[in-house]
Order: C-alpha cells, then structure tokens, then sequence
C-alpha cells in the first residue's frame, strides 16, 4: 500500500510539472500559440529555465502532502522533482 501512494505523488509530481510547464509558457513565452511560444523557448535557449519554473508547483504539492501528513506521497513528489531535474540537465547539456 506505501508503495502505491509513492506512485500516486510521482504522477501527481509530473502532472504539476507539466502544468506548470504551461503556465511558464502562457506567462513568458512570445509565441501565438503554446506550441509556437515551446518552439521559440527551444530556440532561444530558455526551454530549460521554463521547465525549472514550471517545477515550482511541485513545492506547493510537497508542502500540502508534508501538512496533512502524507509522507509517502510526498516522497513520490520529491522522486518526481528529482526525475524532472534530470531530465533538465540532460536536455540542457545535449
């Protein structure tokens, strides 16, 4: 059962990631359309600085798990903040 409230946060971890993702885009991206504004963002460099910002939504998820005392999925939105790092990182630098 612990190990499926893990998997639960991971997921709820990506989803935030991703909406934050769009958000960052819709905020600060120069695009018509969100696809244009990720294309511009790949283009100029910037597309990683945006999915860091969009990550922001998983510490307001971490902060929420921690207070109602739901450690396992918070350790799964902590294993999914670090998936998303790497990847960062390994987009950044390739």
């Amino acid at each position: 059962m612990k190990n499926k409230e893990v998997i639960i946060g991971i997921i709820i971890g990506l989803i935030a990631s991703v909406i934050g993702l769009t958000l960052s885009l819709l905020f600060f991206g120069t695009g018509e359309s969100l696809k244009d504004s990720l294309n511009i963002a790949r283009a100029q460099g910037v597309f990683t600085k945006l999915v860091s910002i969009g990550a922001l939504l998983n510490l307001g998820a971490f902060f929420l798990f921690i207070n109602t005392n739901k450690e396992s999925r918070a350790k799964g939105v902590l294993i999914a903040t670090i998936i998303v790092a790497l990847i960062t990182i390994i987009i950044r630098f390739t």
